[in-house]
Parts: structure tokens; sequence; C-alpha cells
């Protein structure tokens, strides 16, 4: 869960007047065996299939995230609100600033499927980050303005002052992100601009919701509390 947690933060943060449905396809390796996420981005959404479990569609315009749990065939509903008052209230109890690194060009280079990439780094005390971006890569601004448009802000509280999108130079081919706990890296395999369809941004009819309960934060020093509301 860490992995994947991290790997999605790497996407967290974050218009075009026409925009192109995009898939990206990624490699993530961490502890244990490599994993492939893969991204598809249509208008304001993204569909994150993290697994062959677990699925995420966010609504980038109202952060509002549906995880669907594909062997139970059942899906959870978190609006932007909520997802934005969980993550500062995480932010809270932790007592981790959010302040974020200065990106740093190192002047190294390298080639990532053919195509060559600089690398960038930023540091805190938490994590080290480091971005290899290619200037050259095809339809990057693109690429890079969908995503700025469609990851909800929310993410990037979760993310602990990491970078987003709107502070990277260009789109990084490679990402890597060293804790004390962990390292995770992720290449961009392949990046496809096939037509999507509306129905791939939806929950499947056959899905169930899971309900949570309806939770408030009535003040500073407050814990969260059950609402009044049914």
């Amino acid at each position: 869960m860490k992995a994947t947690a991290l790997a999605l933060a790497l996407f967290a943060g974050l218009c075009l007047s026409v925009r192109a449905d995009f898939t990206i396809i990624q490699k993530v390796e961490g502890k244990g065996a490599a994993t492939e996420m893969t991204m598809k981005i249509k208008g304001d959404k993204v569909r994150v299939e993290v697994n062959p479990k677990m699925t995420m569609i966010v609504d980038g315009k109202n952060g509002d995230t549906i995880t669907l749990m594909n062997v139970q065939k059942k899906f959870l509903r978190i609006s932007g609100d909520k997802a934005k008052a969980i993550a500062e209230l995480a932010n809270k109890y932790s007592g981790v600033t959010a302040e974020k690194p200065k990106l740093t060009a190192t002047g190294k280079k390298t080639t990532i499927n053919g195509y060559e990439a600089e690398e960038y780094i930023g540091e805190t005390k938490l994590f080290k980050a480091t971005y290899w971006i290619a200037p050259s890569f095809p339809d990057s601004a693109a690429i890079m303005k969908q995503l700025q448009a469609v990851i909800p802000a929310a993410w990037n509280d979760l993310a602990k002052g990491m970078m987003d999108y709107h502070d990277l130079p260009g789109f990084p081919l490679r990402t890597q992100v060293k804790t004390n706990e962990s390292e995770i890296t992720s290449t961009v395999t392949a990046i496809k601009r096939d037509l999507l369809s509306d129905a791939e941004f939806l929950v499947p009819t056959d899905f169930q919701e899971l309900k949570i309960p309806n939770m408030q934060i009535s003040g500073d020093n407050s814990e969260p509390a059950p609402s009044a509301k049914p």
C-alpha cells in the first residue's frame, strides 16, 4: 500500500482549448516485484489503474474520487471537499509541513526509451525526488497541460510537499522518490493517443456502492465526529 500511495503521489498535485485523450503506461519498481500502472486521461477526468484489483477515477473539476474494487465489484465515492478535509487533518496530526523543495538541474543526462532526458532533483528532510525530463518527447507540452488540469489539489496536500506537474519544467519520463522507508521508481514505458470511451470513466452498472460515515470537522482542536445529518 505504501508503494502504491507513493507512486500515486508522484502524480499527485497538480487547460487545453482542444484536448486529446492520452493513456500513460508506467513501470513501477520498489520492494517486491515490479508492477504496471496505467493512467487514462480524457477531458477533465483521469482513470488510474493501480493494479487489476483497484482502479481510481478522478474528476479534475471538483476533485471527486471513485475507487473501484474490481474483485468485490464494489466502489467508494469521496467528494473533493471531503478529500481535502481528510488531507488537511492528516497533515495537522502528522506535524509535517508541506513546504516544497527547490528543484535543481544537475546537468546530468541519460537516454530513456530513445529520448534524451535531463536530471532534476528536489530534496527535503522527508524525501529525495529525482525527475528525468525529456524536452523533445512528442506532445510533452500537451500531456503536461492535461495532467495539470486533471490532478486534484487534494493529492498535493496528501503528497506532503512533493513536486507536482506545475513545478516541473517538462514531462518526466522517469521519477524516483527515496524516503527513509522506501524507494520507488516510476518509468513511462508507453503513451497512447487512442480515443477513450466515456464508459471507462463511469462506475460499472453491476458495482455496489460502499457507504462511509458522514464526517465533519468542527474546529481547529477537534477530532472528526459523525455528522448529525443522515
